[in-house]
């Protein structure tokens, strides 16, 4: 029987999503809850949509495991799980999925959601979740710079260096918002796939616009370059949420979350 799941979980103690050589992966986690669950049905790795970096957080991270000879419901599993789970991992929902169906390859795109408290002092309730910036924050010059990166755009100059050469660095964004509630800055990047540190790259780069060191029209001209010294700086992990994935059919262009 194979289930998709949907896992939240408080990135702020774990060094990611996968299970790692050294450190404690939330893939992990879950892998050893399940084996409790099933202890005599092995049941098989977790495949996930996405990888997450040591601090990253997530609300609707997308995984699929298959369990020999399950008989229980989707709805226990998830029940079964979050009682064997620590409270900053949760499965908010499970259901059954076809044999071909792939948290991976299937994904029509991603939304991540960056969080900013900016204002002279941080709100200590959001310490692990949003990163503080203290100084006042032009937010006409952050959306400006933020039209500039939605489309079929080569995004090299906003990820980070990897050890092995990309196939392709051109992504396709859907969405680059920017949104203020009080000192609580949202950035809401959607789109088909992304770079190592991709997100955090655009938001370094936005914030250092709303400060005054980038300009709006600088935008093109660092894409253009394809070098990451070119654009602003990468924002710190624990802003960042892997906030949804899309799956069935494609999403037109100009569609949103």
């Amino acid at each position: 029987m194979n289930f998709k799941l949907t896992i939240a979980f408080d990135g702020t103690h774990y060094a990611g999503w996968q299970v790692q050589k050294t450190g404690l992966g939330v893939q992990q986690i879950i892998e050893e809850a399940l084996a409790k669950v099933f202890p005599r049905a092995a049941p098989g790795r977790l495949r996930s949509s996405s990888r997450t970096d040591a601090g990253v957080h997530a609300l609707g991270m997308v995984a699929q495991v298959e369990v020999p000879g399950c008989r229980m419901s989707a709805p226990k599993l998830a029940l079964a799980l979050n009682a064997r789970l620590p409270a900053d991992v949760r499965v908010m929902s499970a259901a059954r999925c076809p044999a071909d169906f792939d948290a991976r390859f299937d994904a029509r795109g991603k939304q991540y959601r960056y969080f900013v408290w900016n204002a002279p002092a941080m709100n200590p309730l959001l310490r692990w979740q949003a990163w503080h910036v203290a100084r006042p924050l032009d937010l006409a010059a952050m959306r400006a710079a933020a039209g500039c990166f939605p489309g079929r755009r080569d995004f090299k100059s906003l990820a980070g260096t990897r050890n092995y050469k990309m196939k392709s660095t051109v992504r396709a964004l859907r969405r680059c918002d920017v949104r203020r509630r009080g000192p609580l800055l949202t950035f809401i990047i959607e789109g088909d796939g992304f770079l190592y540190k991709m997100c955090r790259g655009i938001v370094g780069t936005l914030v250092q616009a709303g400060q005054g060191k980038i300009a709006p029209a600088d935008i093109a001209e660092i894409l253009r370059r394809k070098d990451r010294r070119a654009a602003g700086m990468t924002a710190p992990a624990h802003g960042l949420v892997l906030w949804k994935v899309f799956y069935g059919k494609k999403r037109s262009q100009g569609a949103s979350a």
